[in-house]
């Protein structure tokens, strides 16, 4: 249970919900005084419309009347424009708050480690940082300030009531303890069924996003049906919320209309004996006066559940964003080291790393010792600045796994990971990234021109530069037949690009930040055979100067690379140059033979 829902209220997690209101004090201030104002104003014109009827209209005082009535027109001017800058100011400051807010959520997602991702759907994530955020600005806008405007003007009306006839006061509030009461069960009632509502938009936001982004999977296995039925049962479940909450509307509201009649009889009754009996006590324009006082007394009443719930609301979405800004599943950046040069030099010593996460201290009381599955196990090798270290081996030997350590994605276990001699940890994070570009397997391209998927949006690179490095890639041409050519929208994923395209973008993004080390991650797997040996002597001209790290299926892309390491169930099995591997007779030889010898293309020197 969540601590908004398992307590009456959370004024801790109100605190810190505030704290995004420091920098707008002169919005915030503005508005409380506006709300003060509002309240303090709102009585006065039942007292004028009471006044005139006792004053002038009984007793034909037509001057006096047209005053009174110039200035009610003056007061609800002033009234009109007291409420709309009450609103604007209200809405202002909580829309600024919320901008702060879902900022702070965006770059702290940012900053998480991919094993968050891992286990967090995307769905998820997005309904925090949208949905939830609007409730949030609920708080602002239609719970907190607007309760506490609503309780002033209840307890100024009611003084206001008690001073003018403390006896018809009384008579007429007779039905508010049931008022109270019913607001009360509603309040309960709708909290729960609200919490259902955002419970389901999430699991809808989760099922669009994950449902649409695979679509493709769908159609090829023809499982359109399927998943409609099952995005029939969530979507019937988030209407069935609905319905809930609306119910409990339906039966309110006419609970209250009921209790405000009764109030509304009881004035008119008492009232009405009390003019017939002794005229004197109370006048006609009391009970006008009365009436309309009514009306704005149980207008907020019946409104402060919905604004509370409202709030309360607010708060289960602002328990939702915090608890996503407290996760600590971070790369810690506590380096500061930024050289002005790397040479790209890696170093990997007896690394341990597994990709579980609830690894108990062997240091702990009564710590259970569980197996640990660990993906790489004590691997390591040196890779010299300038040189090509090529990684092989089956599927989930460990071979991405290294490419994420090296740029922090993941932290290890056990040994150290060092570039130019300096722990990756000591490395300001930033800083290490950008000297290192990495050319996936599966190529993300963003619903963007060519020239921003390129250069990041980053400043610093120029048109020039780009324009430069697409002639060295081969990819110029092409882009310059598309429609705006480097202005050409690629669409979300490159969806208008074909694979061999969208990885010789690639390309050029890893050339134009002029890396000092290079990441080939089955950078050609995706490119036809003719792409292929159109970008492999770019590849090479690309890697000069340049340490390089590549993972590949195919061999024949990495007979040149300065040292071939063999990887088997996260061990190196072998390590050494094409040839030295091929003469060793063992794991690469087996690879080796495997993909060349059924074409023919083994040759008998390398034998």
């Amino acid at each position: 249970m969540s601590k908004v829902t398992g307590q009456a209220f959370n004024y801790n997690l109100l605190r810190r919900v505030l704290q995004y209101i420091k920098p707008y004090k002169k919005l915030f201030y503005a508005s409380f005084v506006l709300t003060i104002l509002s309240a303090i104003i709102a009585p006065i014109r039942p007292w004028l419309i009471g006044h005139t009827l006792d004053e002038y209209i009984f007793k034909s005082d037509y001057n006096g009347l047209v005053t009174m009535t110039i200035f009610m027109v003056v007061l609800l001017v002033i009234q009109t424009i007291t409420q709309y800058l009450q609103l604007l100011t209200t809405n202002m400051l909580g829309q600024s708050a919320i901008r702060d807010l879902r900022i702070n959520v965006f770059k702290h997602i940012t900053k998480l480690k991919l094993r968050f991702f891992d286990k967090t759907p995307i769905g998820q994530l997005i309904t925090r940082t949208v949905s939830d955020m609007e409730t949030i600005s609920e708080i602002f806008a239609e719970g907190l300030v607007a309760i506490l405007g609503d309780l002033l003007q209840v307890a100024v009306i009611l003084t206001w009531m008690f001073y003018k006839d403390w006896e018809l006061t009384v008579v007429v509030l007779l039905p508010i303890p049931f008022l109270i009461l019913a607001t009360s069960i509603f309040q309960k009632a709708i909290k729960g069924a609200f919490q259902s509502v955002r419970t389901e938009v999430s699991n809808l936001n989760t099922f669009l996003q994950e449902h649409i982004t695979g679509i493709a999977i769908i159609q090829y296995f023809a499982r359109e049906y399927q998943e409609y039925k099952k995005f029939k049962a969530i979507n019937g479940r988030y209407r069935d919320a609905n319905i809930k909450s609306n119910w409990y509307y339906s039966i309110f509201f006419p609970v209250v209309e009921i209790i405000s009649a009764t109030s509304l009889g009881l004035l008119v009754w008492y009232g009405a004996k009390s003019v017939l009996s002794k005229p004197m006590d109370v006048t006609p324009g009391t009970i006008a006066e009365f009436i309309l006082y009514l009306n704005m007394l149980f207008r907020p009443i019946r409104e402060l559940a919905d604004k509370f719930n409202t709030l309360q609301m607010g708060m289960v979405g602002a328990e939702r964003v915090f608890k996503v800004l407290d996760t600590q599943d971070t790369t810690e950046n506590k380096g500061v080291l930024k050289p002005e040069k790397l040479d790209g030099s890696i170093q990997f010593k007896h690394v341990w790393f597994t990709y579980q996460t609830d690894l108990k201290s062997a240091t702990q009381d009564n710590a259970v010792e569980e197996p640990v599955s660990y993906v790489l196990k004590d691997i390591s090798f040196e890779v010299k600045a300038g040189q090509t270290v090529a990684f092989v081996g089956a599927t989930g030997a460990g071979k991405s796994t290294i490419i994420n350590i090296l740029n922090r994605f993941y932290d290890i276990q056990k040994g150290e990971v060092s570039v130019d001699g300096v722990l990756i940890q000591d490395y300001e994070l930033n800083f290490l990234r950008s000297k290192i570009a990495t050319v996936l397997q599966d190529v993300f391209l963003f619903s963007d021109t060519i020239f921003n998927n390129i250069t990041l949006n980053n400043p610093s690179i120029s048109y020039e530069k780009v324009i430069d490095a697409a002639k060295k890639v081969g990819a110029h041409d092409f882009i310059e037949k598309l429609p705006g050519g480097y202005n050409y929208n690629v669409m979300e994923r490159g969806a208008t690009l074909s694979a061999g395209q969208a990885q010789l973008i690639s390309f050029i993004r890893a050339l134009v930040y002029d890396p000092a080390i290079l990441v080939l991650d089955e950078a050609t797997s995706s490119v036809d055979t003719e792409s292929e040996m159109m970008i492999q002597s770019a590849i090479e001209k690309l890697m000069e100067g340049r340490t390089s790290v590549v993972i590949a299926h195919r061999l024949s892309t990495i007979q040149k690379a300065d040292k071939i390491i063999v990887l088997d169930k996260g061990e190196i099995m072998e390590m050494g140059t094409h040839h030295e591997l091929l003469r060793l007779d063992g794991y690469y030889k087996t690879l080796y033979d495997l993909q060349f010898s059924s074409s023919g293309i083994l040759n008998e020197q390398e034998k």
